[in-house]
This record gives C-alpha cells, structure tokens and sequence, in this order.
C-alpha cells in the first residue's frame, strides 16, 4: 500500500461503516470534506499511474474517478438499489484511488455486497416474514373464512428494517483494492 490515499479512505469508511450500521445512513459531514480534499491534493499526488509529469493530470485522474463512482453507483441509486450515501461515498472514494483502481475496489464490492445480502437474507427475519406472510396469503385466508374473492396483498412490515447497509460492502472491496493495486 503505496499510495497516501489509503490512511484517509480507512478512516472515512471506518466512520461510514459504523454510522451506517447504526442509523442507516452516511452523513454529508463525512463524505463531502472527504470528497473535496481528494480533489484538492490530486495534482499534488505522485502516485497515480503513468504520466503525472503535471498538474491536470491528477486532477482529471481524481475527477475521472470521482465520475466513474458517481456514475455506477448513481444508476444503482436510480434503480433503488442503493441510498443517497453510498453513492456520494463512493464518488468521494473514486476522487482519492482515481478511476485505474477503482474498478477493482467496484467488483470486490459487489463480491463483498452478494456475500452480506445471502447471509442478510439467511440470517436475518427477511425470510421468515416473507414466507409467513405468503403462507398466510395462501392458507390463512381460508382458515380465517375469508373467500370473498377480493385481491390479498402481502405486505412486509416497516421496510425501512430490511433495507441492507452496504457501507460495510464499500469498505471491504475499497480496502481490498489497495492490496490489489
């Protein structure tokens, strides 16, 4: 881990990770200073691969990747796959490791995400609703006398419980992208 963009990335998502955990969301506070120093210190960097003989090139290495992050996680967020957060999180992390690295940190996040969503969906009460309710859809109407042939809707309770963080998935294929690097 030679690059000076390591130490920050591990504290912002150290921060991230937690506060997502704990209330389901990633502060403005934290992503955008996070953001706008790796724009400020790109043309300073000299890491960065290839030429960085000069000044705009870090700064459009920082940019490029600031928009390959926006971009990608921008249409998840579109989709409603993924929060606001997360993809400003990602935008900011694609400013620091610029757009060369940022596929790998993209790919072992998504590795990392399919991982924690399989054992989210194992573990937790998803399931167990979601096949209660269809039992109850299916059979419970008859057991309750209700056959007036009106349409049943299944409903999960308070969605907003069953909505995965993936700051921990951020972190994960961000960090492994160092070591990948």
């Amino acid at each position: 881990m030679h690059s000076i963009a390591w130490w920050p990335t591990l504290i912002v998502l150290a921060v991230a990770t937690f506060t997502d955990l704990r209330t389901r969301r990633i502060p403005n506070w934290l992503v955008f200073p996070y953001l706008l120093a790796g724009i400020a210190i790109s043309p300073w960097r000299h890491d960065w691969p290839g030429l960085h003989q000069s000044f705009w090139y870090g700064l459009g290495q920082s940019f490029a990747g600031l928009a390959v992050g926006l971009l990608i996680f921008g249409l998840f967020f579109w989709m409603g796959g993924m929060g606001a957060g997360d993809v400003k999180l990602c935008a900011g992390i694609g400013a620091w490791i610029g757009p060369s690295q940022l596929p790998i940190a993209l790919v072992v996040t998504a590795i990392a995400g399919g991982i924690m969503a399989l054992g989210w969906l194992a573990c937790g009460k998803f399931m167990r609703n979601l096949f209660a309710g269809a039992g109850d859809l299916l059979f419970g109407r008859k057991r309750r006398g209700i056959d007036d042939g009106a349409e049943a809707e299944l409903v999960q309770p308070d969605p907003m419980k069953h909505k995965m963080v993936y700051a921990p998935a951020i972190a994960i294929g961000t960090l492994m992208s160092f070591f990948a690097r």
